[in-house]
């Protein structure tokens, strides 16, 4: 039976992605230390679609209390989705959150991983905030990385040190950079849970900038088939793209939100530092090294996810 340890299982995409595992008859370890970046008890409703599982070990743990060796030298598969999140939050004292989080505590599963015998992929969720402001929209996994804030800092510093370890333990990590995802669970903190919560509750939804910035914005239920495929047949050393395939303006998103819902009222305030202008994904790579096809559209996904809002009213 092939077996993975996931980290941040409770998470937004952790949750879908230990659920997806299970389904394929896998046995998981998964590990959530609950951090309070949003409320514990969001993570706790994420882990009750898995918890009661047979083929499931689930530890409320942090990383750092537990004996990663052990862990990961019964494993096929690693999926490291654990992290501190959060571009705008990353700046001033924070910060040593997101190194001990992003950085101390990733470093420390990879020196688990170079003796383990059995270990076949170890995957790490990166992030489409490695490249900042990409010089070349769709931007490809080839161009610079220049992060605009100290969270993308942290995860373009982790894929430097899955290189290490790749070139000299022959770990077989590989980057999945993940595109702007959304669907059911998401995060509190971010665009679309807030904009559907405030057209839900009749509240302001404030949205940072004018409007005309784009994203790549990516179903969870595609970057979780892409996360599987990698571990299945991406090639240690290599980084990804994980996007939906196209991208739109945030002022466009919100027209598909009040669609849907009939609102919300948005309040405009200024741009945030740390966040790029626009984002759009050449998933090229991951198409013909990892068989990826995003399936869903933005709107079909926007359509998941507010069922999804108005399930949790009811």
């Amino acid at each position: 039976m092939t077996r993975a340890l996931i980290t941040g299982a409770a998470g937004f995409i952790g949750s879908h992605l230990t659920e997806a595992c299970l389904a394929k008859g896998w046995e998981v370890t998964a590990i959530d230390s609950l951090t309070t970046y949003y409320s514990p008890s969001a993570k706790v409703a994420n882990a009750s679609v898995f918890a009661k599982s047979a083929n499931v070990n689930y530890l409320e743990q942090d990383l750092l209390d537990l004996d990663l060796r052990a862990l990961v030298d019964s494993v096929d598969h690693v999926f490291h989705l654990a992290a501190q999140a959060g571009v705008r939050a990353s700046w001033g004292q924070s910060f040593d959150v997101y190194t001990q989080l992003n950085v101390t505590t990733h470093q420390r599963l990879l020196e688990a991983a170079r003796e383990a015998s059995h270990l076949r992929s170890f995957v790490f969720a990166s992030s489409s905030s490695v490249y900042g402001d990409a010089e070349a929209m769709p931007t490809t996994e080839d161009q610079i990385l220049l992060p605009l804030s100290p969270y993308g800092a942290t995860k373009a510093l982790g894929e430097h040190l899955n290189y290490l370890y790749f070139r000299s333990y022959s770990v077989p990590v590989l980057n999945l950079r993940y595109f702007s995802v959304f669907g059911p669970r998401q995060r509190p903190d971010m665009a679309f849970y807030r904009a559907f919560e405030a057209s839900l509750h009749g509240q302001d939804f404030f949205l940072n900038g004018d409007g005309s910035q784009t994203r790549d914005f990516t179903f969870v239920g595609d970057v979780v088939d892409a996360t599987l495929l990698g571990a299945e047949n991406g090639e240690p050393g290599r980084s990804y793209n994980v996007g939906g395939g196209g991208n739109i303006s945030m002022n466009d998103a919100l027209a598909l939100v009040r669609d849907l819902t009939g609102g919300p009222r948005v309040r405009r305030r200024p741009f945030q530092r740390g966040d790029a202008r626009d984002t759009s994904a050449d998933v090229s790579r991951a198409t013909e090294e990892l068989g990826f096809t995003p399936k869903w559209s933005v709107a079909d996904g926007l359509a998941a996810q507010a069922e999804w809002h108005r399930s949790r009213e009811r």
